[in-house]
């Protein structure tokens, strides 16, 4: 993304709506938090003044984004209607769905789509197979970049410099036995998989699981998010991932790439 001039960072500066990023702040605090909360403990884990908070939860009310009993708060359904606009305003989801859907029924397995959010990957597509209804990673599971195939596959988009520092400065901890955590190691990998235009991680991310991705790209070449397929380490070998899933990825991938604007 280009950098932006002086001038255009001083005008976004002068616009900034602080009563809207606190709002938008406490909305994800909800995330963090089982159950109802009382209005302290969401003004406290906000890091906001409790009053503050009052008047946004009791905005939010309004809204019908929260449901409170006088004493505890708690989201509402309503909520889902700004992930369903992002959800149906998309064009990486919109042009991939169907890609997601042919894949997975080839396949009998599920295929999912990421994009890169940070230093974290959100799943926010995927296709099933009509006999499978609910296993799967849902809409919305977040994990780290580094250790996930998809992330890896995204972040083979950056330059070589950039890398490294990215992957120096990030969160990197151990999710199972197997995570690789060195950042000259990552990087390694991360090279030689944007060489071989796909990404295999087998059991970093989760325990029993193995997953291979291809990175998406748009009309010019620019990775804009990836797709994966993986299953149970018990299940199915690597050399599957390979053999019988990795064509129908790259043929997915492949075409829709001069649709993507």
């Amino acid at each position: 993304m280009p950098k932006l001039k002086r001038e255009d960072r001083e005008e976004r500066a002068t616009d900034f709506v602080e009563s809207l990023d606190r709002g938008l702040r406490l909305l994800q605090i909800f995330g963090t938090i089982t159950g109802p909360a009382t209005l302290s403990d969401l003004a406290r884990a906000a890091d906001l003044p409790r009053a503050t908070a009052r008047r946004i939860l009791f905005t939010l009310e309004r809204g019908g984004f929260v449901a409170t009993d006088g004493k505890l708060f708690t989201l509402t359904a309503h909520v889902l209607t700004l992930a369903g606009s992002y959800l149906r305003s998309n064009q990486v989801i919109a042009v991939l769905q169907p890609v997601l859907d042919r894949i997975a029924s080839a396949a009998q397995e599920i295929s999912s789509l990421a994009l890169l959010d940070g230093d974290e990957v959100v799943f926010v597509a995927r296709g099933s197979p009509a006999r499978m209804f609910s296993s799967g990673l849902d809409i919305g599971y977040r994990l780290p970049a580094f250790c996930t195939s998809v992330g890896r596959a995204m972040l083979g988009r950056l330059r070589d410099e950039e890398l490294a520092m990215r992957l120096k400065a990030m969160r990197r901890e151990a999710l199972t036995p197997q995570t690789v955590t060195d950042p000259k190691r990552l990087f390694a990998a991360i090279i030689a998989d944007r060489q071989k235009g796909y990404s295999l991680v087998d059991r970093e991310a989760e325990p029993h699981f193995r997953s291979i991705s291809v990175p998406v790209r748009r009309y010019d070449d620019t990775i804009v998010a990836a797709i994966n397929m993986g299953a149970h380490v018990d299940r199915v070998p690597t050399e599957e991932l390979i053999e019988r899933f990795l064509p129908l990825l790259r043929e997915g991938a492949e075409d829709v790439k001069g649709r993507l604007l």
